[in-house]
């Protein structure tokens, strides 16, 4: 009898575990990367200075155990013993790059007292022995992130002064007058509201929105940092022999703060130690130039006997019998009379008023202080103030 024939077999497709050796060997090293990618992004953020350092050793480890795993002559237990000890060196490494960049970011506070009464230095940012300095800095309660929120159009296309203004310019520029009281006056909240008074105004001075702009006119502070199309060179011939105008030089309005006049750029070139009598174009060349003299402006009194912006803002200047009766009170509104007198104050609500208030206390709320703290519309405003400092135009109208 014959055999029966072979009935031929359905060719079967190749299948694969998935616990297979080879599988094994993925998962193990797609597990690890994802704990070291976890690692790695806090990494990152916490210590950006050191980014690219983080950032090779991370690719090195994700690639050695991608070599481990498709070894086939490694064991899954070896595997695992060598991703243990590759990635403790790593976070071992990574650990001491935290290590270094706290070290070098963290200021050892130094004080002492004088005369009874406590003084400190924190370094850079508030050098010299000061009580201020005992204070929180600026960088403690403001950060890049804020700036970028308050500013946030600066850098647009559209604007015109793109890639000149930025926080470190800022910081470096607040550093000369921290230790005198500017953010570091009081406690937190009235730091961070002189801040943003200070870049309120900062704000509204060289802003390019107008009411349809997108993000609102506030978003389009530090859009400018010099006059676009100034009238005329504004060189007065009163000031001829004490701040004579250099030949070619134009004092038209320059800065966060903008300068005008040849007299106001000698005084504050003589306060900065920097020739801008003869070269105004300083301001608009160099950031940290341009804020330390819009600083300058916001802690220097316009005249003897009257107070400064700062002064009179977070309350150390005490009004006088003829301050009160001229409706002038510390807080933001008086600032606004110090800075521009009748163009802008004792003239009720109107728009160039309203436009400094506005970003003032838009970027209460941006640095989540809050607009209720602007107070109330006495203090935040000037529309019934009587001007420090009235023009010759107002004067001889009051007659």
């Amino acid at each position: 009898m014959s055999n029966p024939p072979k009935q031929k077999s359905k060719q079967q497709l190749p299948t694969t575990s998935i616990a297979s050796p080879s599988n094994k060997r993925h998962l193990i090293s797609v597990s690890y990367a994802f704990v070291f990618c976890k690692f790695y992004f806090f990494i990152s953020h916490t210590t950006p200075l050191f980014f690219p350092l983080s950032s090779f050793l991370y690719l090195f480890l994700f690639f050695h155990l991608i070599i481990l795993t498709r070894n086939k002559s490694y064991s899954r237990h070896k595997i695992k013993m060598e991703a243990k000890q590759t990635s403790v060196l790593l976070i071992g490494i990574l650990l001491v790059i935290v290590s270094i960049a706290n070290a070098d970011s963290s200021t050892q506070v130094l004080v002492k007292k004088v005369k009874g009464k406590k003084v400190c230095d924190k370094g850079w940012e508030c050098k010299g022995w000061s009580e201020y300095c005992c204070n929180l800095t600026i960088s403690d309660y403001f950060d890049t992130y804020q700036f970028e929120e308050l500013f946030a159009k600066r850098n647009s296309p559209v604007a015109h002064a793109a890639g000149f203004w930025d926080y470190k310019s800022f910081i470096t520029a607040s550093a000369l007058y921290q230790p005198h009281g500017f953010g570091t006056t009081g406690n937190k909240t009235t730091q961070m509201k002189e801040i943003a008074a200070f870049l309120g105004h900062v704000g509204s001075q060289t802003s390019c929105g107008y009411g349809v702009a997108t993000g609102g006119p506030t978003a389009w502070g530090l859009c400018y940092n010099k006059e676009m199309s100034p009238p005329h060179e504004y060189c007065d011939d009163f000031y001829k022999y004490t701040y004579p105008c250099a030949p070619g030089a134009g004092y038209y309005g320059r800065g966060a703060l903008p300068i005008y006049w040849q007299y106001n750029y000698g005084k504050i070139g003589e306060a900065l130690n920097v020739d801008l009598l003869n070269h105004p174009e300083y301001i608009e060349q160099n950031a940290t130039l341009a804020f330390q003299a819009a600083i300058h402006t916001w802690v220097t009194p316009m005249k003897k006997g009257q107070p400064s912006a700062h002064e009179a803002f977070v309350g150390t200047w005490k009004p006088t019998k003829n301050d009160t009766l001229a409706k002038r009170f510390p807080g933001f509104g008086t600032t606004m009379n110090i800075l521009y007198g009748d163009r802008t104050c004792g003239k009720g609500d109107v728009d160039d008023m309203n436009t400094v208030v506005s970003h003032y206390l838009y970027y209460l709320d941006l640095m989540g202080v809050g607009r209720e703290e602007g107070g109330p519309h006495e203090v935040l405003t000037c529309a019934e103030q009587k001007p420090f400092n009235p023009s010759a135009s107002t004067q001889a109208s009051s007659r």
